[in-house]
């Protein structure tokens, strides 16, 4: 579970391994060193926007979340990752995504691209993880 939560919380490695988010830059940082607003570039098929995000910490290591503080395009931006260690070789992540978009989009569609989001970023994830 500390490789995952590791790579998880580091969020400024995040472009390392996800090709959807193109640049990651700390606004500010709690007094343990947490990146608790963040500005990033995404780049997420028809989600591209630059965005600032707030983490709340206080459920760490078994919880993080965020929320939008501002975007270009985007009107809401809601997510969490749920850790938790199965046993000492498997963590299960459970990552929860609602986005607002500026714009009408139907639902189906904007649901779509929440899970496709969310599949690939796990994915991706877990490819970096095992190397």
């Amino acid at each position: 579970m500390a490789q995952v939560t590791s790579a998880l919380f580091a969020l400024e490695k995040y472009p390392d391994w996800s090709t959807s988010i193109k640049s990651v830059e700390a606004l500010s940082r709690d007094d343990q060193g947490n990146i608790t607003k963040v500005k990033m570039v995404i780049d997420a098929g028809m989600m591209k926007d630059r965005v600032i995000l707030d983490y709340d910490w206080s459920g760490a290591p078994g919880h993080l979340s965020f929320s939008l503080d501002d975007a270009d395009l985007l009107t809401g931006m809601d997510g969490a990752y749920s850790i938790k260690s199965i046993d000492e070789d498997t963590t299960q992540i459970t990552y929860e995504l609602t986005v607002c978009l500026s714009m009408p989009i139907p639902s189906m569609m904007r649901q779509k691209a929440e899970k496709s989001t969310i599949d690939q970023a796990l994915s991706q994830l877990k490819s970096a993880l095992e190397g």
